[in-house]
């Protein structure tokens, strides 16, 4: 595949597509939003949230493209950027395989780069992951008052099934549902998995609500970013749910 000609500035509307760019070629990037957090340092222009970006800001920035997710982003402020006259590129990634076509489409095809080494990297690492023993099933929290869940279709919920753990709500018919506590504890698993992203859970805030069951502090950004941390998350993430066992 042959890249297009390159484009000279990027606003991200997604922390892991600023980490991705970065990674790759980081003077591309003009803005990105305050949830950006990785590379650490990152000096670019600040414009708000995933969820409540300031438009006219970006807009005002004249960025040549917009990157951004149908999951993260509301469809309401890719309209606002695409009525002021910008090219916005929406992702969806919702398993393993769609991260890494996707992180293609953005890098060559959007932003006309060469594919990176890290993404060939990431590729190699998961490539030959292969759950050992019987399949653990978990309750995976993403949030705590109210308490929500991992549902179906979730590329967490993709990269947990191939390191051999199967949550429990990944047939309901929402993909982030709202479950009340004595339906998580009263469902069976043999673990809990709680990241540290989007809510915050720690060692003293999440595993007391689940007493008796194993709890699996994981990292959010292995679990839930698509990019440069893709190469590192099977060994991260292994090492996290084998201490749980």
């Amino acid at each position: 595949m042959s890249p297009r000609t390159p484009v000279r500035r990027v606003v991200s509307l997604v922390p892991s597509l600023t980490e991705a760019v970065a990674a790759t070629e980081p003077e591309l990037l003009a803005g990105a939003t305050d949830w950006c957090t990785r590379p650490p340092g990152l000096a670019v222009e600040r414009y708000g949230g995933t969820k409540n970006p300031d438009t006219a800001r970006i807009a005002a920035l004249a960025p040549d493209l917009v990157i951004a997710n149908e999951e993260e982003n509301r469809p309401s402020d890719l309209a606002a950027l695409r009525a002021a006259g910008l090219e916005v590129l929406v992702t969806e990634v919702r398993t393993l395989g769609q991260a890494f076509s996707e992180l293609e489409r953005v890098l060559v095809r959007g932003c006309g780069l060469a594919r990176p080494g890290w993404l060939d990297a990431a590729e190699a690492a998961w490539a030959d992951v292969r759950a050992t023993g019987p399949a653990l099933h978990a309750v995976v929290p993403v949030w705590r008052r109210p308490w929500m869940v991992l549902g179906r279709d979730t590329f967490a919920g993709d990269v947990l099934a191939r390191l051999g753990v199967k949550h429990l709500f990944s047939a309901h018919p929402e993909r982030y549902p709202r479950v009340p506590i004595q339906e998580l504890t009263a469902r069976g698993a043999d673990l809990v998995v709680l990241p540290d992203e989007p809510y915050r859970f720690t060692a003293d805030d999440g595993p007391e609500a689940f007493p008796g069951l194993p709890a699996a502090l994981v990292s959010g950004r292995h679990l839930t970013w698509y990019g440069p941390s893709l190469a590192e998350a099977p060994a991260v993430l292994t090492d996290a749910l084998s201490a749980a066992r």
